[in-house]
């Protein structure tokens, strides 16, 4: 038995003429909010709120950035602006096993099994001087 696979699924379907769905609905709320300030608000209020809500509806239905819809553009505008913008780091104590965990201040850790990156500091040294010692 044959199957016919199913391809360009990312493709959305045209359903009003050129149009797909999402940019239909785009364009006929820009179109149908803008009648609407043209009917009800005098023609100077229309071109300052009209003119830009034209733009914003043809923007959404036909220009993508960074091949993605620019709604999600706007979206990642919005989040900017209402998101945190200072980060602040706040050093934590580092515990390599559940061993070294202790409830005690970090200075008052000063023996030598709790301190594991000593050893590893003079290890680490003792590397660099046998490294410097073969050069020579």
């Amino acid at each position: 038995m044959r199957f016919e696979v199913p391809q360009f699924i990312e493709i959305e379907d045209k359903i009003f003429g050129p149009l797909t769905w999402k940019q239909f609905l785009y364009l006929g709320g820009g179109v149908g909010m803008a009648v609407v300030i043209f009917l009800t608000l005098p023609i100077w209020i229309f071109i300052i709120a009209g003119i830009p809500l034209a733009l914003l509806a043809s923007a959404l239905s036909f220009y993508p950035i960074n091949n993605r819809p620019f709604s999600y553009f706007l979206e990642s505008v919005y989040n900017y602006l209402i998101g945190q913008k200072l980060y602040l780091w706040r050093q934590q104590a580092d515990v390599v096993h559940k061993e070294y965990a202790t409830k005690e201040p970090v200075d008052a850790m000063m023996t030598v099994s709790t301190k594991p990156k000593a050893s590893i500091a003079s290890l680490s040294r003792r590397l660099e001087l046998k490294a410097i010692q073969k050069q020579q």
